[in-house]
């Protein structure tokens, strides 16, 4: 199957205004009729949600989170990326799309980054509208700040807490919509299956996660904003509540997944202290504006870092790319940080980390300014480390952190299932091989407030309201199937922890699957993972029963998709047999150790179709054209 990515035809900065003007409308007094859910209240889902609120549809918002505020979203520190070119360093919508284009490393739609770019600038006047207190200069005017792979100032922050910020402005217009009655939240519920009748997504299939009851509710379209899946290498950055299970649902119900090797090896976070460590914590990519990446030169140097003189030190981000320095796109900054960790010469235990040093900020500008830009980010490195990184310098290394890869959408983020949309982190569609820092918050908020209240209504416009409810046979298998498959993993009764089959998975993955990643590697994957699933369902033990409040249950049925989804996030890694972006394949590199790509061979999108339990998923790709921005190799030097 060629998929067909149902892009306008014309000029690209005119695509989504043709776009909108193409689509069908509902009137207003018909928007009443037609419900709709949405899955997930992270950036992308609550203001998804609030938005058609306020349109007048009747939404309901499930999470599983106890609030809506607590969704992963409000993990983000840095910022986002809008181009205002408030700073006037040379930014505009097409700059912000180039760079885009090419910090994916060619391998995103071209169509859906121009349109982020073109709506960028009207999120942070939603945002400022709404309360966001972004940082602002002397003269009381939003302030910016760079992130990696760009050469100007486009990101606009709230210290390190901007996903914070953010979160809760679109958090109180969700509750103004609750408080309205156009919307009803859903915390602690969690979905467990998406229901297709007819070919069509009609609803999802939930379990109530404090007293366990398995229950089904029906809508005219359903919208999936569930974030992620970096957890599949069991320490990442995420919450751990973070999961693929909606996405693994629905890819089951006949969404294709798209790209699923495609990771973000994020190069700022902290070391990870022991085998035992349950997540890793992330130190924002905004402070390689003022931070200095280095390691000594001399492999074996065990000194303090205060100890090694100037000339045996190497910058090695500013000795590899000079233009960019320590603002260098994640992936090639992080596997600069591996290179050199691999050589020997890493600091601090097990030789796992690069020195992140401030002090010529602070000798330049003063401790009092690196306070006032990254003071609650310094207090949190203390707190989890006991070091004063004001005194000595920090200590990082790469961590997973963002998912690229995700459900596949056409343009209107509708997915191969009519009626599902997919938002946010959970699609493919905007960041390639590699996402720009700043840029997770600003595609989040992109597709809730300003494209799928178009989209999604041109779909409704479409279908009779209430056509299909939660009578339909397919909701009553739906609960069924969840059912059995509760039984199934408190029937096991075995003897290994469930944290230890994530643990054993985390390791495969980040091994073979992780920063780097070779054929013999990917091969050993793809024997290892369905012999640790086999032995999942035989000895995993979920204690307690599944009538009441159970995370052991919870977090059961979680590993369980990913030791599904790993085995095609290898797959897919196998199969793409070139390098690019985070995807890193060994066998493919420049003379200079950069990522060769393989254009004319894999230009394309690769979108898997579930074929059963036992059957290999089946390939479908959708050709990538690259016309206002003609295929280049990268270069950040």
């Amino acid at each position: 199957m060629i998929l067909d990515g149902k892009v306008p035809g014309g000029p690209i900065a005119q695509k989504w205004e043709r776009r909108r003007h193409e689509m069908k409308l509902v009137g207003p007094a018909n928007k009443r009729k037609y419900r709709v859910i949405v899955v997930g209240t992270g950036l992308a889902g609550a203001s998804a949600a609030a938005s058609l609120g306020e349109l007048g549809y009747q939404v309901d918002a499930f999470c599983y989170q106890d609030s809506p505020r607590r969704a992963h979203s409000i993990a983000a520190q840095g910022g986002i990326n809008a181009a205002k070119n408030y700073p006037n360093d040379g930014d505009s919508v097409l700059r912000l799309f180039q760079d885009t284009v090419k910090g994916g490393d060619f391998r995103a739609r071209e169509a859906n980054v121009w349109r982020l770019a073109e709506v960028s600038g009207a999120i942070i006047d939603q945002a400022v509208a709404q309360g966001v207190p972004f940082a602002r200069d002397y003269a009381g005017y939003l302030d910016n700040r760079s992130f990696g792979g760009a050469l100007v100032s486009r990101t606009f922050y709230a210290r390190g807490q901007s996903g914070q910020q953010l979160l809760l402005g679109a958090y109180q217009a969700l509750l103004r919509q609750a408080r309205a009655k156009t919307v009803r939240i859903h915390p602690r519920t969690e979905m467990l299956d998406l229901v297709v009748a007819d070919g069509v997504a009609r609803g999802i299939t939930v379990r109530d996660l404090v007293t366990g009851k398995i229950s089904s509710h029906a809508a005219d379209a359903v919208l999936l904003c569930t974030g992620g899946y970096a957890n599949v290498f069991f320490l990442s950055t995420n919450a751990q509540g973070c999961n693929v299970t909606a996405a693994w649902r629905a890819h089951k119900r006949g969404a294709l997944f798209a790209n699923p090797c495609y990771t973000q090896i994020h190069p700022t976070c902290i070391p990870a202290a022991g085998e035992h460590q349950s997540k890793l914590t992330l130190m924002s990519e905004s402070l390689r504006n003022d931070g200095r990446i280095w390691v000594p030169k001399k492999a074996g140097d065990a000194r303090e870092a205060g100890a090694i003189p100037e000339g045996e030190r190497d910058y090695l981000l500013e000795r590899k790319y000079p233009s960019y320095g320590n603002l260098a796109p994640r992936d090639v900054s992080s596997r600069a940080a591996k290179e050199v960790c691999d050589e020997g010469r890493g600091v601090g235990p097990g030789g796992r980390g690069v020195y992140l040093d401030f002090a010529d900020a602070i000798g330049r500008l003063g401790a009092a300014t690196i306070k006032a830009r990254y003071g609650n980010l310094f207090e949190m490195y203390e707190r989890i480390t006991g070091e004063d990184a004001y005194a000595v310098p920090m200590r990082i290394y790469p961590a997973p952190h963002y998912a690229m890869g995700g459900l596949w959408v056409d343009y209107n983020l509708q997915s191969t299932v009519p009626g599902l949309f997919v938002l946010g982190e959970a699609n493919f569609s905007d960041h390639g091989a590699n996402r720009l820092g700043a840029s997770a918050l600003m595609q989040g908020l992109a597709d809730g407030y300003f494209v799928a209240p178009y989209t999604v209504a041109d779909h409704l416009a479409r279908v009779a309201p209430g056509a299909v409810g939660a009578e339909h046979p397919a909701f009553a298998a739906s609960r069924a199937e969840v059912e059995g498959r509760t039984r199934r993993l408190l029937a096991v009764q075995g003897r290994r922890t469930i944290t230890d089959f994530h643990r054993a998975l985390g390791k495969i993955m980040w091994d073979r699957v992780g920063m780097a990643r070779d054929a013999a590697g990917l091969a050993k994957a793809l024997a290892e993972i369905p012999a640790l699933r086999e032995e999942f369902w035989a000895d995993v033990r979920v204690v307690g029963s599944g009538e009441t409040l159970n995370r052991e249950l919870e977090r059961a049925g979680r590993v369980a998709d990913f030791l599904e989804f790993g085995e095609l996030m290898a797959r897919d890694a196998l199969y793409r047999d070139e390098s690019c972006g985070g995807h890193f394949r060994t066998e493919h590199q420049m003379p200079d150790g950069e990522a060769r790509r393989d254009d004319e061979r894999f230009c394309h999108v690769a979108a898997w179709e579930h074929r059963g339990e036992n059957a290999a998923p089946a390939l479908h790709v959708e050709p990538l054209a690259f016309e206002a921005m003609p295929l280049a190799t990268r270069n950040y030097q």
